[in-house]
């Protein structure tokens, strides 16, 4: 493998370039698949002649049958398995989780073999699902979407993740949510083995104003329609924590534990809520929890009790007392106005 000096001055040339050897699931995301490789190519951009100056890479399959992105366009591998130790990284894009057998048996087994032989293994936006089924995750925290936080925990339930992040590095393992961070996780490699120069370079060509930070949240707003009028800007540490609770309705979260997850006091956290949302956190569990209940009512055929069982209230009476509440109406009279509509 390619030995990269990743603590020399920005000044230097680098001595070598990096390597990625990219795995590519059925039914991939191009867009993820598209920045990561086009940070690297951008990385050596000179008055439009970029290419693998910095960086080299090949597509990786255990046959040359183009592979087909889940927006219906299709890539070719451009090599067989090499063997692993020729490459820095070996990124795996992922796509629909919808698919079956996103990857053949030969490729969870060159993932194994790279693993053995300590190349790290990155998962990008669904890719660290192919990992995990491969049981290359089990003693490391993937970072998901949180479009894909729930389906991760159901499927590896003993397996550490979070979603309140965009991307996570280390111990040899690399995940990251997919989407535009896919340049910020190809970025924060090119900062770390060229140099902060190549970086801002091809974020600059990118048209990405800067980089962002594996420990940037991600983009959404649990309680964007209980919480109109209030100021978007909220605390980004209040911000993580709607972000958990959202994620932990069937088993809540207690304060402390929220604060703790989110670097705060219990109190500062309270503060936080009232200053910001003006509501408690309890207030927001509820809120969070309806908004929850309204989508299933609206969405699908779930009895009360099941609905009640997905956003952690123990029965169906207490769903309703606390649906009326909030919106005037019973879960019944409110699914019926639905679909009747």
């Amino acid at each position: 493998m390619s030995k990269i000096n990743a603590k020399r001055t920005d000044a230097a040339k680098p001595t070598a370039r990096l390597r990625i050897g990219f795995v590519l699931s059925r039914n991939f995301t191009l867009s993820a698949f598209g920045l990561f490789v086009d940070t690297l190519r951008l990385a050596g951009d000179e008055l439009d002649r970029s290419g693998r100056v910095h960086a080299d890479w090949h597509v990786l399959g255990s046959t040359r049958h183009l592979v087909r992105s889940s927006c219906g366009v299709s890539v070719a591998p451009t090599s067989d398995f090499l063997e692993p130790r020729e490459f820095d990284y070996i990124v795996v894009v992922g796509g629909l989780l919808s698919t079956d057998n996103p990857v053949d048996d030969e490729t969870a087994r060159y993932l194994r073999e790279a693993a053995g032989k300590d190349v790290p293994l990155i998962g990008l936006c669904t890719g660290t699902f192919v990992l995990a089924e491969a049981g290359l995750m089990a003693k490391h925290r993937a970072c998901v979407s949180w479009l894909h936080y729930k389906a991760y925990r159901d499927r590896f339930p003993d397996n550490p993740v979070r979603s309140d992040r965009l991307f996570d590095f280390g111990q040899g393992r690399g995940s990251c949510v997919g989407g535009a961070s896919s340049a910020d996780m190809a970025a924060f490699l090119v900062r770390r083995h060229i140099d902060s120069a190549a970086e801002r370079n091809a974020l600059d060509v990118l048209q990405i104003d800067r980089a962002r930070r594996g420990t940037d949240q991600q983009s959404r707003q649990p309680l964007a329609e209980s919480t109109e009028g209030v100021a978007s800007n909220i605390d980004p540490r209040l911000r993580a924590a709607l972000l958990i609770m959202e994620q932990d309705l069937e088993t809540p979260v207690a304060i402390e534990s929220l604060a703790s997850r989110t670097g705060v006091s219990r109190r500062q956290l309270e503060r936080m809520f009232h200053r910001d949302l003006g509501i408690t956190p309890a207030e927001a569990y509820t809120k969070i929890r309806m908004k929850k209940a309204q989508a299933l009512l609206t969405n699908s055929r779930a009895s009360l009790i099941e609905v009640a069982l997905e956003i952690g209230l123990n029965s169906a009476p207490h769903l309703s007392r606390t649906f009326k509440r909030a919106y005037g109406v019973t879960p019944s009279q409110y699914r019926r106005t639905r679909w009747t509509a």
